[in-house]
């Protein structure tokens, strides 16, 4: 018996209420101004939201205000004291990632992953906790007694070819009133149930709030701060990450364009070559516009990467091929970067 563990953060969790403010204000940036250029982080604890980071547009935004907007729509007071401390992109970066030189807007390896478990080519445990934070979100918003923070996990049993065959534990920590727990653990529980037998799972134990109450959450329970959560945004541990954040970033900074053309090509070649699962990790160096190398991994061993991949993975030709100047990142930090 092999047993795998993954996890996911709820969309009010304090670094992912982060991720989102830091993503919306870059969404603002780019709607005005496509050539923003935006590296923003937030950071919040108690009743303090500090912004901080740089930005070079021609956009007019009210930072406060977009992120009073984010606490509301997540289900959070709009009472914080908001700091704006948001400065101007260095020049320095900008001398890579202009329109003549148009060079990766920082330096690091990316990793793209895709798998045959799913029609999402994504691993069944970490869609399933996928589908959980959506439904979770729809909860805080239908009843009272639901609170926006939260996180879950999987302990999967995983057979010789790392499929998952059942799980061993699956761990719900949910901030709520504490008042009605007998309803709103049963809530929960019914969906996981369900939700997993639809992919033919069954749960051996649930772990509902181990400590024994959650009422204290949020930015009054923990400190929350953009890039945080790395693992959760990408492929919760099935595969590698880079180590760079995705989000509060425009798509000039290969951390966010780099690591979305990995997950392209993986599902290209996934299919291509019928693989079980694959692997790509692409590197840059700031400035540069051609990837320094791109490696393949899968189940087959090794691939060689086709020289047509270096052409597509040039930031300038990933940008206009994903058309990455029009998503909308603040719904792409709430879940996960990749869900299909």
């Amino acid at each position: 018996m092999k047993l795998f563990s993954n996890e996911i953060v709820f969309r009010g969790h304090p670094d992912k209420v982060c991720d989102q403010i830091s993503s919306a204000i870059l969404d603002e940036c780019l709607r005005q101004d496509e050539d923003s250029r935006c590296g923003i982080e937030t950071v919040g604890g108690k009743r303090k939201i500090f912004i901080t980071g740089e930005i070079t547009t021609k956009a007019e935004i009210d930072v406060k205000k977009i992120a009073r907007r984010v606490l509301k729509d997540i289900g959070y007071p709009d009472t914080y004291e908001i700091i704006d401390d948001i400065g101007r992109q260095s020049s320095d970066i900008a001398l890579g990632t202009n329109d003549e030189v148009s060079g990766a807007g920082d330096q690091g390896m990316m990793f793209g992953y895709a798998c045959n478990d799913t029609p999402e080519m994504l691993p069944k445990a970490m869609v399933i906790l996928q589908r959980l934070a959506e439904k979770y979100d729809e909860l805080v918003h239908t009843y009272e007694d639901f609170y926006p923070d939260g996180k879950a996990q999987i302990t999967g049993i995983y057979n010789d070819d790392f499929n998952i065959t059942s799980i061993k534990d699956f761990t719900i920590s949910y901030n709520n009133s504490e008042q009605n727990r007998t309803v709103t653990d049963a809530i929960l529980k019914d969906y996981v149930t369900k939700l997993c037998e639809g992919y033919g799972l069954k749960i051996e134990r649930f772990l509902i709030n181990p400590t024994g109450r959650f009422e204290i959450g949020g930015f009054e329970g923990d400190a929350g701060l953009t890039g945080r959560k790395i693992v959760v945004d990408s492929y919760q541990s099935f595969a590698n990450v880079g180590g760079g954040c995705m989000n509060g970033k425009d798509p000039t900074k290969v951390d966010l364009s780099g690591a979305y053309m990995a997950r392209v090509f993986a599902k290209e070649l996934l299919q291509k070559h019928h693989l079980k699962w694959c692997e790509i990790q692409l590197s840059y160096a700031i400035g540069m516009r051609r990837p320094l190398a791109i490696y393949i991994d899968s189940d087959k061993g090794n691939l060689e990467p086709e020289e047509e991949m270096y052409v597509r993975a040039e930031p300038r030709q990933i940008i206009e091929d994903l058309d990455l100047k029009h998503l909308c990142y603040e719904k792409q930090a709430m879940f996960g970067h990749f869900r299909d």
